[in-house]
């Protein structure tokens, strides 16, 4: 039941494979669909790859956010809601990364 186990691997690239269609940069929304095709290749380097993409996807939801905050901040109007949307969403982005820590993933990588 390894797809179960990389579910939310596959859900973190989605939803920030949909992040950048709607700002209009199609060809990371490709990138990000197209990465957990990584998960096919059975060696240790693709997951270190997954994992720093998944990474670095944190930290442009966590730079989203704050870009959020300030601009519903100018325009005076709530932002507590937002902020916890987006930081779950880059939390959940952050976890992901630590799914290929379990024992079961670790023997099929061979890391």
């Amino acid at each position: 039941m390894n797809i179960l186990r990389i579910l939310p691997v596959i859900l973190s690239f989605l939803l920030i494979g949909a992040h950048f269609q709607r700002a209009g940069y199609s060809s990371l929304a490709l990138l990000c669909l197209l990465t957990p095709c990584l998960l096919f290749v059975k060696r240790s380097w693709s997951i270190r790859v997954v994992q720093v993409l998944l990474l670095i996807s944190s930290v442009e939801w966590l730079r989203t956010l704050f870009f959020m905050i300030d601009l519903r901040q100018d325009a005076g109007m709530p932002w507590t809601r937002l902020a916890f949307i987006i930081g779950g969403v880059a939390l959940f982005t952050a976890a992901s990364a630590c799914t290929f820590l379990g024992k079961n993933l670790r023997k099929r990588y061979g890391v």
